[in-house]
């Protein structure tokens, strides 16, 4: 091989096939390059006589003073493709970076195996704040990868034990199971639930956990014929509760895992003829600002969305300075309107 001038590693990335971030991961030995590629990297850094810039390396070593925010990309009828529901945290995030001397850098999580790794070694940010992950069986692998490689990152969801890396999330299972408390206390007792209940939306699931609880707490049993899959959007929030009408199971209250989902239920029980919170009780999760502006205004879960960007925040400045940091469960409160008043 003939390289004039300087070997660099961007002519060991040509060489070898590879992108010059690999080329970096591979030099400083990092676990998320294959093993058969680390060799060949390095088998050509040898010949070409490449040495590491200590001076450049320890420029890219130090922290550049920037968080990021990466959202997962959700279907929405917009063109955001953000979920509602974190706008108000990306304020409260954007806050709490300002007031501890961060920049913020927003933008969206990427489908290739690498995008994570190349926010390392370009060294946009000291570390990544996730919000969103869709199916959480298919991202989990992802988040492994983070956390083998050293990066500092932290994400709200579900704060459940094995998870990797550090999760913020609120207590799915205790709002779950007060708004279906909730809903009995007002005499209903066929309270359908609209929501994936599985490992693959473990929120969701924590949130069908607690209903399932109060549910027999009651001395009720839950009917699978009342659990309809919905993700968070109005249509399917819509499609689930029209399946559930066209199947002709009985139902006086229903509680969607989220707003999006039980506005897109309003809609479908209205265009049925049915009556809220008359014939059907209604209620969601999260309090999104769609929530008290629908008629009649929608009985919710509340986060603290607040409280949720500030701990977020926190924790990832605690993983850059090296300390230690555990998964966070927050309270959330019940919001009641009137899509469920006594019928």
């Amino acid at each position: 091989m003939t390289i004039k001038g300087k070997a660099t590693s961007l002519d060991i990335a040509h060489l070898a096939g590879v992108s010059q971030p690999t080329v970096s991961r591979a030099l400083r030995g990092s676990p998320s390059v294959n093993p058969e590629t680390r060799r060949r990297i390095l088998a050509i850094a040898r010949e070409l006589n490449y040495k590491v810039d200590k001076n450049a390396s320890n420029l890219r070593c130090q922290q550049s003073g920037t968080l990021a925010l990466l959202f997962f990309e959700d279907p929405t009828p917009d063109d955001s493709l953000i979920n509602p529901f974190f706008h108000s945290m990306l304020g409260s995030i954007t806050r709490a970076c300002a007031l501890r001397g961060y920049d913020l850098l927003v933008s969206f999580q990427q489908l290739s195996n690498n995008w994570h790794a190349d926010f390392e070694d370009s060294h946009k940010a000291d570390g990544l704040i996730l919000l969103g992950y869709g199916d959480y069986l298919e991202s989990e692998s992802k988040l492994q990868r983070l956390v083998e490689q050293g990066t500092h990152f932290v994400r709200w969801g579900a704060a459940l034990p094995g998870e990797p890396g550090v999760s913020i999330g609120c207590d799915n299972f205790q709002g779950g199971h007060d708004i279906t408390a909730h809903l009995l206390a007002q005499g209903r007792r066929r309270i359908a639930f609209l929501g994936h209940a599985s490992d693959h939306y473990p929120e969701f699931f924590e949130r069908y956990r607690g209903y399932a609880q109060a549910l027999r707490e009651a001395g009720l049993e839950p009917d699978p014929a009342l659990q309809v899959d919905a993700i968070t959007t109005e249509q399917s929030g819509h499609v689930a509760a029209a399946a559930l009408l066209d199947a002709g199971a009985g139902f006086d209250a229903l509680f969607a895992a989220s707003d999006l989902i039980a506005l897109g239920a309003l809609n479908s029980l209205r265009e049925h003829g049915l009556r809220v919170p008359e014939d059907v009780a209604v209620a969601g999760f999260d309090d999104i600002a769609m929530a008290s502006f629908v008629q009649p205004g929608l009985s919710t879960v509340q986060q603290d969305t607040k409280q949720a960007g500030e701990v977020l925040v926190d924790s990832l400045i605690r993983l850059i300075q090296g300390e230690p940091v555990e998964p966070r469960t927050l309270p959330v409160r019940l919001v009641l309107r009137g899509s469920s008043a006594a019928g």
